[in-house]
């Protein structure tokens, strides 16, 4: 049985107590919060009351998103990550995910995890003193100034593995990149969305792109989370959509009751 959760992008008009609803609703293990929608993060209530509300549900927040731009090292970004994690801490969220910089030039890989290792080495005692994980979300888009998992992990293992850190696998940003490897015991949450137009390539798709994952799917959803948990990932798939056609269903539910229902029968057939 996939665990599974939902990520507030989905649904971003709604309220926190909504996604939530939403979230139990659908059988969902836990959602993941964020504080880059028209929506306030907590709908501007206290952070340990949002954190009750989601346990009173039977709801893990997975995660708070997020820190954009944390690779470009800064007094800045050091304090956005501190501030967050803190608010992760109170609200009994799992992680915060760190987000790296769009540039408008594409990046060489050694400076990629120059920025990369520069900015870990400063987040690291700021999230061992706090007591939280921060996962690191690896953006396929050709001038990410962080691509490739892989280099995130060779960081990760020049620094003896910290275990204030791990990964987001994304599988929209795994085939934008066309990464091979997955890394499943750094894992914590798989993000997922479909794309369904089949006239577009990797190198044209956005965002707004990023629906439900079903039949027409053309960015190997299936393919990467069969072979995430042959490789032993446990945890939960998170379903986080950016398409205006998403976000403009009154009530997506059966759209997502749906999506599960693919994607859990389709897996058990690969895996049997």
């Amino acid at each position: 049985m996939m665990s599974t959760g939902l990520n507030h992008m989905t649904i971003p008009q709604s309220s926190a107590t909504e996604l939530f609803d939403m979230a139990q609703s659908l059988g969902f293990v836990g959602v993941e919060l964020r504080n880059d929608l028209p929506t306030a993060l907590f709908d501007g209530k206290d952070a340990r009351e949002i954190g009750k509300n989601a346990k009173e549900r039977g709801l893990r927040i997975l995660a708070l998103a997020e820190v954009y731009g944390f690779n470009k090292n800064s007094a800045e970004k050091q304090a956005e990550a501190l501030n967050l994690a803190r608010q992760a801490k109170n609200c009994g969220a799992e992680a915060i995910a760190l987000i790296p910089r769009i540039e408008d030039a594409p990046v060489a890989r050694s400076e990629q995890r120059d920025l990369l290792k520069e900015a870990l080495i400063a987040l690291q005692p700021m999230l061992e003193n706090v007591g939280m994980v921060a996962l690191i979300e690896c953006l396929g888009f050709a001038n990410s100034s962080l691509r490739l998992k892989a280099d995130a992990v060779a960081v990760l293992e020049e620094m003896e593995r910290p275990a204030c850190f791990g990964l987001i696998h994304d599988t929209f940003h795994h085939a934008l990149a066309e990464e091979v490897a997955i890394f499943a015991d750094l894992t914590h949450i798989v993000h997922i969305s479909g794309v369904t137009d089949q006239r577009i390539g990797y190198s044209d798709m956005t965002d707004a792109h990023r629906g439900l994952v079903d039949c027409n799917d053309t960015i190997g959803n299936l393919a990467q989370i069969t072979r995430l948990r042959s490789a032993g990932y446990t945890g939960p798939f998170s379903f986080e959509a950016f398409s205006p056609t998403v976000h403009e269903l009154n009530d997506p539910t059966d759209a997502l009751s749906e999506s599960v229902a693919f994607i859990s029968s389709q897996v058990a057939n690969m895996a049997a």
